[in-house]
């Protein structure tokens, strides 16, 4: 049972590395992430075996299946601890794509704020709106410009509403993989090597 969850950790990875092009940034993201994310089911699978030896000889220490466990939990730390650089590398460059995309977000914002006090706009927002019917014909001056002001200010909060929803997704997007990637490499790194241990102490 043990060796299948190791012999799939495998499989997966082969299913990446048939498309090898470590030169670009999105295959080595994709294998790094895919290491990562099946390393815990390899894990589980090595605990089994490394189990399975202590309770089958308990008095041998070191056995074959002892020394496997051994060989590939620390394969799988080294891989692991060489794959940090480029998870680091797309935590960055995952942070400049979502600084770049809100700069652009805010810059809008920025730029319908300023239109929104051009008087000839809301003029031609008057014109639109007596066009279809929606300010009466009877109404004055004033009530026109209110009701243009109106609009351009729920335009203006639904862009502002915009910008602060982008801005939590970002974080919470750049959180989930620093933990889940990132930081769930480095915990993965200290299993493997405490399980590597385990097996010749």
């Amino acid at each position: 049972m043990g060796i299948t969850l190791v012999v799939l950790l495998l499989f997966q990875m082969l299913a990446v590395l048939t498309i090898w092009d470590w030169n670009e940034e999105p295959f080595r993201q994709l294998v790094v992430e895919r290491l990562i994310t099946q390393s815990p089911m390899a894990l589980m699978g090595l605990l089994l075996m490394y189990l399975s030896s202590r309770l089958e000889n308990g008095t041998e220490s070191r056995t074959p299946l002892l020394w496997t466990v051994c060989i590939i939990s620390g394969l799988l730390a080294v891989l692991l601890t060489a794959s940090l650089p480029v998870s680091f590398g797309g935590d960055q460059i995952m942070q400049q794509q979502s600084d770049q995309q809100l700069a652009a977000k805010r810059g809008q914002l920025e730029m319908a704020r300023q239109q929104s006090k051009d008087p000839a706009l809301l003029q031609q927002l008057i014109k639109q709106a007596e066009a279809t019917g929606q300010i009466p014909p009877g109404a004055t001056e004033d009530q026109k410009l209110q009701s243009a002001r109106s609009f351009v200010d729920r335009q203006l909060d639904q862009l502002e509403s915009q910008v602060k929803q982008a801005e939590q997704t970002s974080r919470i997007a750049l959180g989930q993989r620093r933990f889940a990637n990132s930081g769930g490499a480095v915990v993965l790194i200290i299993a493997f090597t405490i399980l590597c241990l385990g097996c010749v102490l």
